[in-house]
């Protein structure tokens, strides 16, 4: 399938990004495909996804801090907003149903992949401005649309998950998001702001997230 139209800048950092196949058809993602994941290794990765849902969100609230207009503001804490109150009750929800009660998924041991991750885009944020913060946070964001939007209808013992993903709710909020990248760009470089020098840096905040998820499915797919 061709990509979903998540806006002008994800449609380019997406084909300069090297990564970016290894991420959106990694082996883990092409298990929950398939329906063949093992289940304890949904488990480890739900638990890890759990505690950087965490820090991902802290991130979002960082980017409200960073805005500079009132549109940016509402957009990043909407996004908070479906953070906390849709995508993290999600993991509460099944991990519960498989005997990991909440207190049990907030004692979840950090792994490096999973430190490494989040880290890093909490950096590009206290370091750098909106533009750096939101070009860290994409790759997840607008990946996991991606990813959901080619595995809807997929069926199988994963299909909760992937619908979560393919559902109507979390690809507009893919929009939302894209449009937001793109009015920022406008706002802070001008209407050619692919053509400006600060776009490579900002491309390369894309590029390494896209690695960093890399690693988070890896890690999924390793187990503890």
């Amino acid at each position: 399938m061709s990509a979903p139209d998540y806006g002008h800048a994800f449609a380019l950092w997406r084909a300069a990004a090297p990564d970016w196949p290894a991420y959106t058809h990694h082996a883990f993602v092409e298990g929950i495909r398939r329906g063949d994941l093992p289940r304890a290794r949904f488990l480890d990765y739900l638990r890890q996804d759990y505690v950087f849902l965490i820090h991902f969100a802290r991130a979002w609230a960082l980017a409200v801090a960073k805005a500079d207009t009132l549109a940016e503001m509402q957009a990043a804490s909407a996004t908070v907003q479906a953070l906390v109150h849709h995508e993290m009750p999600l993991h509460v929800q099944i991990c519960a149903r498989e005997g990991i009660d909440a207190a049990a998924l907030e004692a979840t041991q950090e792994g490096a992949a999973n430190l490494a991750y989040t880290r890093y885009v909490l950096e590009a944020g206290y370091s750098g401005d909106f533009l750096d913060l939101m070009a860290a946070l994409a790759p997840c964001v607008l990946g996991y649309g991606e990813i959901g939007a080619r595995l809807a209808g997929s069926g199988g013992p994963y299909a909760e998950w992937i619908e979560t993903y393919a559902g109507a709710d979390y690809q507009g909020l893919c929009r939302d998001v894209g449009g937001l990248i793109d009015g920022a760009l406008v706002h802070r470089l001008g209407a050619d702001w692919a053509g400006v020098p600060r776009w490579t840096r900002l491309s390369r905040h894309f590029a390494t997230a896209t690695r960093l998820e890399v690693g988070f499915w890896q890690m999924g797919l390793d187990g503890p």
